[in-house]
């Protein structure tokens, strides 16, 4: 007997679970799921990587079970919202094996895909919806489908989605629901924000939490190479040398710049891919298929990729470029060691970052150990006002290849990813 088997959890689902190989609940779901199981809201703050698919899909599905009668056509008996295409997939490819041989039905509505074959497949309704919020209010404008009969309602990485400019679609959800529903809602951080999403979805919510903000994944080894910018593609591809049978995952900040650097380094002899929000739907799929099965040894990607991929097998992250959004690092690498697995993070850091990598170590709470150069002098911000008497703080030295004393140096421009 396992902690599923003394959940309360029906017996079909917890024999789905053995054979699926799944023993043992993860802190997440053994402190989430008995108050999902008894009808509670759940507040639920955890990092990815930490089993929360799990810990809401184990109950909902337990719930859908109790249900007789088919759901009406264009209608949803649960709705789960999420910020990406690609963690709206892997959710439904969670749940998919919970369900199997049951008549519960699954569906996926997001956006780069075919609209009129999702519209034709909500005909039917369905009993889980799995969404990212642009798309469900598409269709939903389109009649096409209505919340009006949702018992149920999960937000995975909502953070993330108020990151991504979804508030006023997650206002405009709220209201297309039933009063009466369970809510779950899981993020890994609490920003401002998130607290009022959570009084507009939650009632009395049972709040869980574990894996603090800012931890990373105990098995993530991290370290810093200081490198001037024009310097970082050669870098990268001399360490890339050093693992070609290793998956590796490589973050940029820009849908321009993952490209280019796709080409640099399948120009290198590489087997790469790149994701981001200009790829269509079967691009990025087909991409991460790849990646997934090895016929594609490095992904390059936005942080589109920074959340909810779980590809077991990636044994190195590279921040080519560092996220403008801390708490994006800690997610980014958290694709890897996954599943007790052991990992690398790797980081750039050119002269213009130095801002980023102290924000970085600030919600870390720590400092990442240096592989080459040295830290670079802390830039000032060009629309700050005069630094007062002794002018701006410097710090270390530039390692070479850095711009020279006296040169104009400028902060990138932040485009989104």
């Amino acid at each position: 007997m396992t902690l599923f088997d003394t959940m309360g959890l029906p017996e079909g689902l917890t024999r789905k679970l053995n054979a699926l190989g799944i023993a043992e609940p993860t802190p997440i779901q053994s402190r989430a799921i008995p108050h999902a199981l008894d009808g509670d809201d759940v507040l639920g703050l955890a990092q990815t990587g930490t089993g929360k698919t799990l810990a809401f899909g184990l109950p909902l599905v337990a719930g859908l079970m109790q249900l007789r009668e088919k759901p009406a056509p264009r209608s949803v008996r649960s709705l789960i919202l999420a910020p990406t295409r690609e963690l709206a997939a892997q959710i439904r490819d969670a749940l998919l094996p919970l369900v199997k041989d049951s008549p519960i039905r699954i569906n996926l509505v997001v956006g780069g895909a075919s609209i009129n074959a999702q519209v034709n497949r909500m005909e039917r309704g369905c009993d889980i919806l799995v969404a990212t919020p642009g798309r469900l209010l598409d269709l939903i404008d389109r009649r096409a489908l209505r919340l009006d009969s949702a018992a149920f309602l999960v937000l995975d990485e909502a953070d993330q989605m108020l990151d991504l400019g979804f508030i006023h679609a997650l206002r405009r959800i709220a209201g297309l629901l039933p009063a009466e529903r369970q809510t779950m809602l899981f993020s890994a951080t609490m920003p401002r924000q998130m607290e009022e999403i959570a009084a507009s979805y939650l009632r009395n919510p049972r709040r869980v939490q574990v894996s603090p903000p800012g931890k990373a994944a105990d098995k993530v080894t991290q370290e810093v190479h200081f490198i001037a910018k024009a310097a970082k593609a050669d870098l990268l591809i001399e360490l890339l040398d050093k693992h070609r049978d290793e998956l590796a995952l490589v973050f940029g900040r820009t849908k321009h710049g993952a490209d280019k650097l796709a080409r640099r380094l399948e120009d290198a002899g590489y087997a790469v891919a790149a994701i981001h929000g200009n790829k269509s739907q079967g691009q990025r799929e087909r991409a991460l298929r790849a990646f997934r099965e090895g016929q594609v040894k490095v992904l390059v990607a936005t942080d589109v990729a920074a959340r909810g991929l779980d590809i077991p097998d990636v044994k190195h992250v590279y921040n080519f470029e560092l996220p403008n959004v801390p708490d994006n690092y800690v997610h980014r690498i958290g694709r890897t060691a996954r599943a007790g697995r052991d990992g690398a993070a790797i980081a750039f850091c050119a002269p213009d970052e130095m801002g980023e990598l102290k924000d970085i170590q600030k919600v870390l709470g720590t400092t990442i150990p240096v592989a080459s150069g040295a830290p670079w002098e802390v830039l000032p911000d060009p629309k700050a006002k005069p630094a007062g008497r002794g002018g701006p703080r410097r710090g270390g030295g530039a390692k070479p290849g850095a711009a020279k004393p006296g040169a104009p140096r400028r902060r990138r421009s932040r485009r989104a990813a």
